[in-house]
Formats: C-alpha cells, sequence, structure tokens
C-alpha cells in the first residue's frame, strides 16, 4: 500500500512491477542482474482517485500515460533493485500529490493608462526616428 495524501492510497493490486536488465556502468553486474525497474499503475481504472485528479494526472504524466490509462515509470538510476523499486514509487507519489493541488484561477487585467501611453509615446518616438532615416 502507498500513502499518498490523507484521502489517496494505492493499494498493491493496483502496481505492478517488472524488473529487466538495466543500460549503463555497473560492470557484470548489468549482464546478469536485472535491476531496472518498470513501474505501471492502472491510473485510469483506480476507483481511490476521483475525476479530477485523474484529468491533471494525466496531463502532468504526459508521454508516461499509455493508451489504455496506465501510467509507466522505467527507474534505472542505481544498481539496487530494491533502491530503483523505491525511487518509482516516489515518483509516482510526486505526481499524483502535484495533481491533487488545483491550479489557481489567472485573472486577466487590463494595462494601466499610464503603461499603454508610454508604450504608444515609444512607437511614435521610433516611427519619428525612422522617418527621419528616409530620403527625400
Amino acid at each position: 500500500m502507498l500513502q499518498v495524501t490523507d484521502t489517496i492510497t494505492i493499494q498493491d493490486w493496483e502496481l505492478t512491477e517488472q524488473f529487466v536488465r538495466s543500460s549503463g556502468p555497473g560492470g557484470q553486474n548489468v549482464n546478469k542482474v536485472s535491476t531496472a525497474v518498470e513501474l505501471r499503475f492502472e491510473a485510469e481504472r483506480s476507483p481511490f482517485l476521483p475525476d479530477p485528479v485523474k484529468r491533471r494526472l494525466r496531463r502532468i504524466a504526459g508521454s508516461k500515460w499509455t493508451n489504455d490509462g496506465a501510467i509507466v515509470l522505467f527507474v534505472q538510476d542505481t544498481r539496487s533493485q530494491a533502491r530503483n523499486r523505491e525511487i518509482a514509487r516516489e515518483r509516482l507519489s510526486e505526481m499524483i500529490t502535484k495533481a491533487t493541488h488545483t491550479p489557481k484561477r489567472r485573472i486577466a487585467t487590463k494595462p494601466t493608462k499610464g503603461s499603454v501611453r508610454r508604450r504608444l509615446d515609444e512607437k511614435k518616438r521610433r516611427g519619428e526616428v525612422k522617418a527621419l532615416r528616409r530620403g527625400i
């Protein structure tokens, strides 16, 4: 069980882990031991995630979100299988935590009269400079 927030917990049956051989440094260990972890979380079918969180999570996950509504995380940062597994679970937890926060709505504002006047004055000045460059 993975506790993400006070209200959201991910059960072990929702997570699927597969261990594969990783690339990179590690000597013979790389060729023999499957240390990289591929963590799969069925987010679309999860009963513990509210719909708005699922929508934001889909946007946050980006290319990690599959067509069937799962998030696939591939971690091969360390030589240790257990540590890679922890990192994958931490990253998933961070993504879900980020998705729980509702973004603040942007309030459109008008430019001040002074800024509009300064912009137009500068445009007029630039136009005059360019007009002086023209031939007679």
